[in-house]
Order: structure tokens, then sequence, then C-alpha cells
């Protein structure tokens, strides 16, 4: 895919760096509008998200899918539960393991947390073609998997 410069941007080495870090805060305010009826922090919805797509998960297999640190991810997950979303049920296999489940609120929440992402990517994505978000999401996978080795 041919990039397609802008006459800013010519000649000039720019730091990618400075783009996610905006383009991640901005975001960050977008979703936190959109998720606070449900009272569910911009930290916490990744989580919850995570966890409708696959119940039954250890909080340490959740923080390793998420790349994200076991208490990061020990004080979203106490969020959700204290605001109904999540329960933890002891691993059978392993008692030093908890499971992660939706609760009824949880599963019914989630639709909801799903449009109000959808609305946020929805306007990420004006003016970006369908194979430009698909060849982003390539480059952006390949930065994460470079810097997180």
């Amino acid at each position: 895919m041919e990039a397609d410069w802008t006459d800013e941007t010519k000649g000039a080495v720019e730091s990618h760096g400075k783009y996610i870090s905006a383009i991640y805060r901005h975001m960050q305010i977008l979703i936190a509008a959109e998720l606070a009826p449900y009272r569910i922090g911009s930290g916490q919805y990744i989580f919850l998200m995570a966890i409708a797509g696959q119940e039954k998960i250890t909080q340490k297999a959740l923080s390793e899918d998420l790349l994200i640190d076991k208490t990061t991810t020990a004080k979203a997950i106490a969020k959700l539960e204290a605001e109904g979303y999540v329960r933890r049920e002891a691993d059978p296999a392993d008692n030093r393991y908890q499971l992660l489940y939706l609760t009824e609120a949880g599963r019914a929440v989630v639709p909801k947390v799903q449009e109000g992402l959808n609305r946020v990517k929805s306007i990420a994505r004006r003016g970006i073609s369908d194979e430009e978000y698909a060849f982003m999401l390539v480059l952006l996978k390949k930065v994460l998997r470079n810097v997180s080795e």
C-alpha cells in the first residue's frame, strides 16, 4: 500500500509515539463519556469485553492476553465486581486461581458497551477506508510486537 503523505510530514522524521499517545488520550475521553451511564471506566471496558469473549478465564490469563500487568487487572476486575458485572470463582482444577465470569448484569451491559465502543470506532474511522484501517492494524501490531518482546 502506498502512503499518501501530506506536505507537513514530507522530509520530516516524526515520532509515531506522539500520535499514538494523543489518539489514546482522546479515545479514552470519548469512551469514558459513552460508558459513564454504566459506571464502567475507560480502564475497565477492555476487561469486561475480554471476559465476555472468553468466560471461565483466569485473571492471570486475562492479564497475559491483554498484555496488562496483574495489578492493573486485579484493580479493574475488583471495580467490575463491585459494580455487579463480574464474579470470581475458585478454579476447581487449581484453587490458587480465580475463574472470571460475567453476571446477568454483565451479560446485559455488554451489548450496550459494544454499541458505545462502535460509536467511538466510527468517529475514529471517519475518512479511512477499510483497506487503510486493516493496514493500520497490521502496522500497529508490528509496533506492539517490537516493543513488547
